[in-house]
């Protein structure tokens, strides 16, 4: 046994054999815990499905493919009813139909394993814009309103995107300009033009790019998006409710709100009602403390969503960038607001973090914990709100996160930075997002670079090129590929059919040419009454993969500011990529796309010429949405699914209650709190295969209700974790992975705690074919029972000397450390459960074990642990929730491998 004094750090080793762990059939039965990896809960899209007139005779067809889809899903294109395709489509989510028919139905056939999953159709745009009505703001006193900032998120549940968008006063200001302005206003639409709500920010939310920003997500995976904003005495709610003091006006005489409280509030995102409001983190305070006195520093704010847990969602809302920098994170569960962590730069030890920040942020995972990081420009801030690193270079106009290089580990922060006394011969840099390690740069010319961007537009240099307003075109390795370099430093847009990225600035989307070192012309959209954003910033309203496969929607106002239009590509692609919006870290990005200066998104993984293809990402959608059957579904499971209610148990030691919100059905299972109290189901399946077992569940207590699984009689127990989900209201899926035989099956979970099982609301089976509701009256007849009768004949004496030698212990100075194993013969293989204890009168911060195999074992899945090694010899340390053992106290961790490995050595 080892111990360390704090958590055993996870190596880059420790991270691709997690990723690698994840459950894969191995003899009978694959099975893998959702609880020991995390999983990004994100939105439950529909098919995402449009058809164009392309005004040539024919029509483009172009569809999701869904980041919860396998590898194995094709699709068939209908015109009318009529298949066009001759094969199912697995190359490309897109289809030009050279016969089409404007006034035709086009329909897009789903098919996994070769099995019809459904079908979803839509009508043909008959331009290459759809045009959105708005009900523009009525006019002020010497001004009037036009739609700015836009972003999109599934207020109803019904599996499609909506649009928030925010409308502007002619006379909004900068920061660092005096006068009143006209209130702000935030609108909900349907695609259709149909207005949700308005909510008014009132009299004391001055208009401007840096005062509000606006996050629209589901933040507690209910299916529903929210919408997060900063409010004040006066707003308005979309049900015509006053938030605060509805008489108050805390303006000053030269349009200012330097005083009066300030609030942070979600609406809810359906009717625009106020959900919870608590005061805004951080407070103005003394106004000079933030950099001057007339109220221009004092009132910079950002916002986004970040995955700080790895799972769940969280709004991060911030204050300030040029001197003090301060971010507060808040978490909603329940209707409620929690305030998860502060960062202060003006904290003890924070010091080097003060006026790093940028007119912009971006998030994701920098150091491959598994947990999101906000990169608030310079300077990075860890999931757990403590600084990650400063690059101390100072404050920027422009900032871009993704792996930029696809030949270095991780992924590149790109920056241009304002201040030369700061940055000194750093003005144009790219450096390692998990570090800060400067990778190369330029010196800027003493001056501020106004303008930086990154994306790859040249095939012939491997990964993204990156430009500035200074400077020449270089290459992810600080190469300068040309002096020339392209004239549009604003946004990006994947547009046409290849991998590489499009500029788009203003109203228009422009291909580089590295032959000729110029750009040539995609789209001129305000010819067709386009019109963009922000004076020389020049951003549409919103750029994101918003429908159709995998490439970017752009959404303008028209210029008369009584519509939106959102445009999409005609181009044919041969790429096939799931949904950029399944990819949590460029979903994130639209959430703080109108942010400060709005910045364009960039996917985790490496997207241009030369790619490979990216893994499938690793998150569970929640919601019904485009019309699962279930509130939860798991990135894994294909197809449809039997949803097992209360009245589908066959057994339970318990009872059914309903005396908490959120459950399905007619209530939900409430074990009796004792260890080894459990519930049966009994499944049929006509065909092999693999599936994947959810327990929708709530647990209010603060400990891992965790579970024994297993199929039939055998002896063997699989681990599933049930960790807290916050209250008992609040439900959530934990799953496992199961190899079904043909036949009918007793499904079995027994709780291994003695607070019994957390309320099981019900049990998904997700698989092809769908598994049926079984005859508890009947016996299992699958070959699984007769398989492990005669593995375990052909075992047992293998077994037996495994549970003879894991039953040891070694010791330590300073009392007795033990480890033990329970080993169960699984299928071809073996199933072990390994427990550590510490025994000695103190308490441990962080754990390892050494394991020695008999003989030379593949693992097929663990859980509860790191996991590294091959052969005989592996080191199992602790994940982050079990690494502390008070005196006394013991932990669980466990793994599945092949073959039985004869004798297990754990010290």
């Amino acid at each position: 046994m080892k111990f360390t004094q704090r958590a055993v750090a996870r190596t880059p080793l420790h991270r691709a054999l997690q990723r690698a762990l994840k459950p894969a059939l191995l003899g009978g039965l694959c099975l893998g815990a959702a609880s020991a990896f995390g999983q990004y809960a994100v939105e439950n899209l529909d098919r995402g499905l449009v058809a164009v007139d392309r005004g040539d005779g024919s029509v483009f067809v172009s569809w999701r493919w869904l980041g919860s889809e396998p590898e194995n899903t094709a699709f068939n294109v209908y015109r009318d009813g009529v298949q066009l395709n001759n094969a199912p489509l697995t190359e490309r989510t897109n289809f030009l139909d050279s016969g089409g028919n404007a006034g035709a139905q086009y329909s897009v056939e789903t098919l996994i394993n070769g099995q019809p999953q459904g079908q979803a159709s839509t009508d043909v745009w008959g331009e290459q814009f759809l045009r959105i009505p708005l009900q523009r703001p009525a006019a002020g006193d010497g001004y009037s309103y036009s739609p700015n900032d836009a972003s999109v998120g599934d207020l109803d549940g019904d599996g499609d995107y909506e649009i928030v968008v925010k409308w502007d006063p002619s006379n909004a200001k900068d920061n660092s300009q005096s006068g009143y302005t006209g209130n702000v206003y935030l609108d909900a639409y349907e695609l259709d033009g149909t207005q949700l709500w308005r909510i008014d920010l009132g009299r004391n939310i001055r208009a401007g790019a840096h005062y509000t920003q606006f996050l629209v997500y589901d933040a507690d995976s209910d299916g529903r998006a929210e919408v997060a904003v900063k409010t004040a005495d006066g707003t308005r709610d979309g049900q015509g409710n006053v938030i605060g003091d509805a008489n108050a006006d805390h303006r000053n005489s030269g349009g200012y709100i330097l005083s009066g409280p300030e609030y942070l509030t979600v609406f809810e995102g359906s009717t625009g009602r106020e959900l919870d409001t608590v005061n805004y983190v951080p407070g103005r305070g003394n106004v000079s403390s933030w950099g001057d006195s007339y109220g221009n520093r004092v009132d910079r704010f950002l916002a986004t969503i970040a995955y700080l847990d790895g799972q769940n969602p969280s709004f991060v809302f911030a204050r300030g960038y040029y001197t003090r920098s301060v971010l507060a994170a808040w978490d909603f569960e329940n209707g409620q607001l929690q305030q998860r962590w502060v960062f202060d730069s003006d904290d003890s030890g924070n010091g080097g973090y003060a006026g790093q920040g940028a007119h912009s942020l971006t998030v994701g995972d920098v150091d491959e914990d598994g947990r999101q990081e906000i990169v608030y420009g310079a300077m990075t801030v860890d999931d757990n709100g403590t600084g990650l690193y400063t690059t101390g270079l100072g404050h920027g106009d422009a900032l871009h996160l993704s792996d930029m290089n696809p030949d270095r580990p991780g992924q590149e922060v790109f920056m241009v930075h304002e201040c030369p006394s700061c940055y000194g011969q750093h003005g144009i840099e790219m450096h390692d997002a998990g570090t800060g390690q400067i990778l190369w740069s330029d010196p800027g010319g003493n001056t501020d670079i106004g303008r930086g961007v990154a994306m790859d537009v040249d095939p012939n240099s491997r990964g993204y090129e990156a430009w500035a307003s200074r400077g020449g075109l270089f290459s992810a390795t600080g190469q300068t590929l040309s002096s020339s370099r392209p004239g549009p430093i604003n946004f990006g847009v994947w547009w046409d059919g290849d991998l590489l990225r499009e500029t788009l600035d203003r109203e228009m989307i422009d291909k580089w040419n590295p032959a000729t070192n110029s750009t040539e012309r995609l789209l001129t959209a305000y010819q067709l009454g386009a019109a963009s954003n922000n004076g020389t910033k020049g951003n549409p309203a919103l750029s994101a993969d918003l429908l159709g496969d995998w490439r970017e929607e752009v959404i303008w106002r028209h210029s008369d500011n009584n519509a939106l239009l959102l445009f999409t590509t005609t181009a044919p692609s041969d790429h096939r990529l799931r949904t950029l919006m399944h990819d949590p870290q460029y979903r994130v990005a639209i959430s703080w796309q109108n942010s400060g200066y709005n910045q364009p998104p960039h996917p985790s993984f490496y997207l241009g010429s030369g790619m490979t293809e990216p893994p499938a990402p690793d998150i569970t959608v929640v919601g019904d949405g485009g019309g699962s059957s279930s509130s939860s579904q798991s990135s894994s499971a294909p197809g449809d699914r039997l949803v097992l209610q209360e009245q589908d148990v066959c057994t339970h030691d318990g009872t059914v209650d309903s005396n908490h919100n959120g459950y399905t059905g007619g209530g939900f299972i409430n074990t009796t709190n004792a260890v080894g109290s459990g519930i049966e189901w009994q499944v049929d399946v006509s065909e092999g295969g693999n599936y994947e077992l959810s327990w929708i569940y709530a647990n209010g207590a603060s400990d891992d209700r965790s579970a024994g699984f297993w199929l039939n009689t055998s002896d063997a127990r699989v681990r599933v974790g049930f960790p807290g989900t916050g209250s008992w209201d609040s439900w959530q899926p934990a799953s496992t992975t199961a190899y079904l035989p043909a036949g009918s099956h007793r499904v079995s979970l027994e709780a291994s705690t003695d607070g019994g099982l957390a309320n099981i609301d019900r049990l998904e089976i997700a698989g092809d074919p769908v598994a049926q509701v079984g005859n508890c009256d009947s016996a299992s007849s699958s070959s699984v029972s007769s398989s492990a009768s005669s593995v375990s004949s052909v075992a047992s004496s293998a077994v037996s000397s495994v549970q003879s030698s894991v039953a040891q212990s070694s010791s330590a100075p300073g009392g007795e450390l033990s480890c033990t194993a329970d080993t169960n013969d699984w299928g071809g293989g073996f199933v072990s459960e390994f427990t550590v204890s510490n025994n000695t009168d103190s308490p441990v911060d962080g754990w390892a074990v050494d394991i020695t195999f008999g003989q030379a074992i593949s693992v097929g899945n663990s859980w509860s642990a790191d996991l590294d090694g091959s052969g005989t010899q592996y080191q199992a340390s602790n994940v982050d929730y079990n690494g502390a053992l008070a005196p006394g106290e013991s932990v669980s961790f466990g793994l599945q491998g092949s073959p039985s490995p004869g004798s297990i050595d754990c010290q």
